[in-house]
């Protein structure tokens, strides 16, 4: 894993939903399989079965946190990536993941998918994001050995 590549994508991707990056906080994500995943889903979110990603956002008071706290943490599925990236044409392990990231951040952010009109702007901010994101990433360069 090039974790300065996936470092500093994820920086950009927290600045650019936005959320407040100026504050001294940590953003921490937990890559986990399909059955770590679900035992988490179990215990936090109260659904059964893994998911893509969980986010744990800790910004609605940022005076509660104090400097180099954890202010947002994402569990991402691995498996669930593999597996959607294969299965779609447009798609692959490694985009899936940021897609995971970003989706995780916009949560963080506010933006949630419950209901259709919501779904929707998760959707259309998922894509701006991950275009924006594009043209300075090689989404493929996350998991090198470089």
């Amino acid at each position: 894993m090039n974790q300065r590549k996936l470092k500093k994508f994820i920086e950009d991707a927290a600045a650019i939903a936005p959320l407040p990056v100026e504050h001294d906080w940590v953003l921490n994500v937990i890559f986990l399989d399909d059955r770590k995943m679900a035992e988490a889903n179990s215990e936090y979110v109260g659904h059964e079965g893994t998911t893509d990603v969980i986010t744990f956002s800790y910004l609605d008071d940022m005076d509660s946190i104090f400097p180099g706290d954890i202010g947002l943490e994402l569990f991402v599925c691995a498996d669930v990536a593999a597996r959607v990236g294969e299965r779609r044409k447009d798609s692959y392990f490694e985009r899936e993941i940021a897609l995971y990231i970003v989706h995780g951040i916009l949560h963080a952010a506010g933006y949630d998918d419950l209901c259709p009109a919501d779904r929707r702007k998760m959707r259309y901010h998922e894509r701006r994001l991950l275009t924006v994101l594009a043209k300075k990433y090689d989404f493929h360069d996350f998991f090198s050995k470089k």
